[in-house]
């Protein structure tokens, strides 16, 4: 095993301005929208009194939950001590640091009064889950950015794998906070569980596993560089246990609520009854999960990268439509105020919430994968994130050469 070099990206192909000015124009036409509804109020969304949460705050947790699963392999390498895996870390602490603070910024943007996020930084009610998520999201950025510095620093080298368990334990309490924002809210049948956290969990390994296949690949097919088949063989195994994982676990929420009664009809609607039904079945189960999980096992398409590739891309596709059902569905169906009694008044009790995203709700939530994006190609250009090679002869303790 060769000792691994790392450099910078040249980023001076007609690709690299390309994917730069599509980002930027994307960030752009999200500042704009974010702008437009600051100024307009959220009359102009989709939202409404029913549906508080909109499609930015679908993005801004997916991209949260996905920060989380991105560090995956780093931690693989530091806490578990796979040595084929060492080589990523950097580009992993990098990219789970990107999708935070793009899922943040969504978030920010979409208070309607940003300015009030001072308020939240400052004043501190421990009571409420959301101002733990504000301590655990601010400690997840200092860890990770301590975590690779003592992975690029020689002099700190000694340290990673201290930093690498604390990084570890943190992402989980990060996601297991997410998670529980909904498994806490009891008002709410859709939520209202505690394997919401769990679920969370492994969600983020999934999601973020996807995005770093997916930005790892085009970082060394786009620059030109050496990437073993072999470490994306790895990578894709290692991604078809935790999206069988994911739906293993979406299996066993839905069913234990079946199961209880008081939760018969939210299933109904969300499974049988609704858009959202569609939405499930199609694209959650068959799209994001059952499908990747063919092009990942099945002889005839894991030995070809572009399925492995496609079917990374499909499990962000099934997990942005599960974040979706979760946020959006868990508060379409009606409240239950008074259990066992029909509740009718002019104030849409007892009905179905309608919500159909608004453009400038699509494009500020786009806004979030631009500006991880825009932090990756600059990081990887102006720092030594990414090995020259990663042939396998680089990073493969055992390899033989033949």
């Amino acid at each position: 095993m060769k000792k691994t070099i790392y450099q910078e990206l040249e980023g001076k192909s007609p690709a690299y301005y390309q994917l730069l000015g599509g980002l930027i124009i994307m960030l752009l036409a999200g500042l704009g929208s974010a702008y437009y509804m600051e100024h307009n109020g959220h009359i102009v969304t989709g939202m409404n009194n029913q549906i508080v949460w909109g499609l930015p705050h679908v993005f801004a947790i997916f991209l949260i939950v996905s920060a989380s699963g991105a560090l995956n392999i780093a931690s693989i390498a530091s806490v578990f001590g796979k040595t084929v895996y060492k080589p990523l870390s950097p580009l992993s602490g990098l990219l789970a640091i990107a999708l935070l603070l793009g899922g943040l910024s969504v978030l920010v943007l979409d208070l309607g009064r940003p300015d009030r996020l001072i308020v939240a930084m400052t004043h501190y009610n421990f009571t409420s889950i959301f101002a733990w998520n504000i301590i655990l999201y601010n400690g997840f950025l200092l860890i990770v950015f301590v975590y690779l510095w003592m992975l690029m620093e020689r002099r700190f080298n000694r340290y990673a794998r201290v930093a690498g368990f604390v990084a570890f334990f943190w992402r989980l309490l990060l996601t297991t906070g997410t998670g529980s924002i909904f498994g806490f809210l009891v008002a709410r049948q859709a939520y209202d569980a505690a394997i919401m956290a769990p679920m969370f969990i492994i969600m983020s390994f999934a999601f973020g596993l996807a995005t770093f296949i997916l930005v790892l690949y085009s970082a060394y097919h786009w620059s030109g560089r050496t990437l073993s088949n072999n470490l994306i063989f790895r990578l894709r195994n290692l991604l078809g246990v935790f999206v069988g994982a994911v739906l293993f676990l979406a299996t066993i929420f839905h069913l234990t609520n079946l199961y209880a009664a008081e939760h018969t009809d939210v299933e109904t609607f969300l499974l049988t009854d609704s858009v959202y039904a569609a939405l499930f079945w199609l694209l959650q189960v068959f799209i994001g999960s059952l499908l990747p999980l063919l092009f990942f096992y099945h002889s005839a398409f894991n030995q070809q990268i572009k399925f492995i590739l496609t079917g990374a891309g499909l499990v962000l596709v099934g997990g942005i439509t599960q974040v979706y059902i979760i946020v959006i569905g868990g508060q379409a169906f009606p409240l239950q105020l008074f259990p066992g009694y029909e509740v009718k008044s002019s104030y849409f009790d007892g009905q179905v919430a309608a919500y159909l995203p608004s453009l400038p709700e699509i494009l500020l939530g786009l806004s979030g994968i631009a500006i991880a994006g825009l932090i990756v190609i600059f990081a990887v250009k102006l720092m030594k994130f990414l090995p020259q090679s990663l042939a396998d002869e680089n990073i493969d303790p055992h390899f033989k050469k033949s």
